[in-house]
């Protein structure tokens, strides 16, 4: 949806949710300010990048011909069927931020989108009740901190 869009659907008085694939290397920043400025949530698709923001996967990795990670080429985190090497490489470069406090990469990369604005809504894929329950801890963080989140824009390279 465009931004004329998203202002002119946030009059309505059922309007109160934007949902948008947003993670620490994809997103609509204009768009999420938006929703802040029009005080609208934004419900998070991809917060873990399909996985590839947990930090189990190589250059290596290939998924089977039944996973949509395999054909998923409108993801900019996969390339040809697998994890996208640049993705990998920037993952790498912010680990240290992400994971400090004892978080796993998977929390850090939930509580990046908490620390990007205060009305995000996650919504992370799981697998197991492992991960569920990893996803859940991640809520006894909060969200990364003004100065973690200057970092991370300073390791990438980009505004705030």
């Amino acid at each position: 949806m465009s931004k004329s869009g998203v202002r002119a659907f946030s009059t309505s008085p059922n309007c109160g949710v934007v949902q948008q694939q947003l993670n620490i290397f994809d997103g609509n920043m204009e768009l999420l300010a938006l929703c802040d400025e029009l005080n609208l949530a934004s419900i998070n698709r991809g917060p873990l990048g399909m996985g590839v923001l947990t930090g189990k996967f190589t250059p290596a990795t290939t998924f089977k011909d039944d996973d949509v990670r395999k054909h998923a080429q409108w993801f900019p985190g996969l390339k040809d069927g697998k994890p996208s090497p640049e993705w990998l490489k920037a993952l790498e470069s912010v680990r240290e931020v992400l994971t400090s406090n004892g978080r796993t990469l998977a929390q850090g990369a939930l509580a990046w989108n908490w620390g990007r604005s205060g009305k995000t809504v996650p919504i992370p894929g799981f697998k197991t009740v492992k991960q569920v329950e990893e996803n859940c801890k991640a809520m006894d963080f909060g969200p990364l901190t003004p100065r973690q989140m200057a970092e991370i824009n300073r390791i990438l390279g980009r505004q705030a």
